[in-house]
């Protein structure tokens, strides 16, 4: 006869296989994948050495969902006809020898027509780019789109919610777009107020159980306004106290600008892509994509989103490319330098070949796995004669990069696995030599809030921090 204690190991046993199973279940799933070797090994790890709470983090942070449709192919080519229209035939012709790749790489992996753009504004801090917006949005006339990974419900936040509702009340068509999960600590009635004042507010992938699973690990990192369809701004910086007020052990550094011209119908597609997806609403009217006159002689871009249902991963397949074809410089800035294989070799292989390669990173970091993390790649990095700096005016949270004085790429994208691998980015890519030039001063002026690492010094740190560091690599590719 079984008694309670019988049944009780009975049941155990029992939880114990089923558990087993699921767990390697789970495991041939990932394998079966054919992911990229680091992240699938990072996973396998998860799974076999945290028993429980590795499985519930991969329901949570790990299941594939790249094949997931968001949105239909024809509703995406319907929204990219506007900017099509503008695209520059007579200028793709004169499109200088060493810019045909990106060019052609951009288009093919998005359709990211060449664009043009004027008045270019750099934004180096919160105060000057949020100064800029407001005075933008006090003068719009028609419609005023936003979109941020972060929507802050503080004193900056609380500035824009007004702003905005003032000039819905003026008549102005006003439409904002947040990520859920960036915006988990905002209490809903922040954006009741906007609501109630005629704003239209969407979420993104709103995480509701039970697709909590299936959506929390896929962010909408973007950060772009659009204004009447004239003039747009794209960058690193969301709308929060931080970007403008700093940390406590210094200024919050970061990179945004803006522009005029054909360019921002570019921004504008990848803001009506994300709002057809969050709210199933599709704005494609020619209000949204006025005309322009194209310049005589003008400042090429392309606009280039990039996903986790990005086929080709076309963010580090033009970071890839960038770097490669890198023949006398190659400047970048990241809050985060976790790379894939690809770029890392790339990096390392530029400078090998003669190439100034300066990476700039945050000294102090504002997340303890990836700020720990990024610092297990330095040493590699310099023994391959990439030259690193560390941001010590603060948090470094730029997004940069400029190559060869012709070409730049500022967006919302990090150097990192979440960035190509699971956020929704996008990515300016400026073909100019006057603007390469502008952000080459900027980074170098940076060099001077920053501590230039040398590899014999590195490589006395602590045995602990490198010891620390080699284990937050391991789950670098989950981070």
């Amino acid at each position: 006869m079984w008694t309670l204690e019988n049944w009780t190991d009975y049941i155990a046993s029992l939880f114990k296989v089923l558990y087993l199973i699921t767990a390697l279940g789970a495991v041939l799933v990932v394998v079966s994948e054919n992911r990229n070797p680091l992240k699938t090994i990072s996973w396998v790890l998860v799974l076999l050495l945290l028993p429980f709470v590795g499985l519930v983090f991969y329901f949570f942070f790990g299941q594939n969902t790249r094949k997931l449709i968001i949105i239909s192919r024809r509703t995406y080519r319907r929204i990219m006809r506007r900017p099509m229209t503008y695209l520059l035939p007579q200028v793709l012709d004169e499109v200088p020898d060493e810019l045909e790749p990106f060019v052609a790489l951009n288009y093919r992996n998005t359709h990211a027509p060449v664009l043009d753009y004027s008045d270019l504004a750099i934004y180096t801090s919160g105060c000057e780019m949020f100064d800029a917006l407001k005075e933008t949005i006090r003068n719009a006339k028609n419609y005023i789109h936003l979109q941020f990974y972060i929507f802050d419900n503080d004193t900056v936040g609380h500035e824009f919610r007004d702003l905005l509702i003032a000039k819905a009340r003026e008549g102005v068509k006003v439409r904002v777009m947040y990520d859920d999960v960036g915006n988990f600590h905002v209490l809903n009635s922040f954006y009741r107020e906007m609501e109630k004042a005629g704003i239209e507010v969407a979420c993104y992938l709103r995480v509701v159980f039970p697709l909590f699973t299936s959506k929390v690990n896929y962010r909408n990192h973007r950060k772009l306004t659009i204004i009447d369809g004239e003039i747009g701004f794209i960058g690193g910086m969301n709308i929060a106290d931080r970007y403008r007020d700093g940390v406590s052990w210094g200024r919050w550094r970061d990179t945004h600008v803006s522009f005029r011209g054909t360019g921002v119908q570019g921004l504008q597609s990848s803001f009506l892509i994300d709002w057809y997806t969050a709210t199933k609403t599709l704005l494609s009217d020619k209000e949204y994509f006025p005309p322009y006159k194209v310049e005589t002689s003008p400042s090429l871009l392309q606009v280039v989103p990039g996903g986790p249902i990005d086929r080709w991963r076309s963010l580090l397949q033009a970071t890839v490319l960038i770097i490669s074809r890198a023949r006398r410089y190659l400047y970048i800035q990241t809050p985060y330098l976790l790379p894939t294989e690809g770029i890392n070799q790339a990096l390392q292989t530029a400078a090998r070949c003669g190439v100034d390669v300066r990476v700039m990173l945050p000294y102090r970091c504002d997340a303890f796995m990836p700020g720990m993390a990024s610092k297990s790649y330095v040493s590699d990095l310099l023994r391959a004669g990439v030259k690193v700096y560390l941001y010590t005016g603060g948090f470094l949270h730029s997004k940069l990069i400029v190559c060869d004085d012709y070409v730049s790429v500022v967006g919302s994208a990090n150097m990192d696995f979440r960035s190509f691998e699971h956020n929704f980015e996008t990515n300016a890519y400026l073909y100019h030599q006057g603007t390469a030039l502008r952000f080459k001063e900027i980074f170098l002026a940076d060099e001077g809030d920053c501590q230039k690492v040398s590899y014999k010094e590195w490589r006395k740190r602590p045995l602990y921090k490198r010891f620390t560091e080699s284990v937050m690599r391991l789950f670098s590719p989950l981070l």
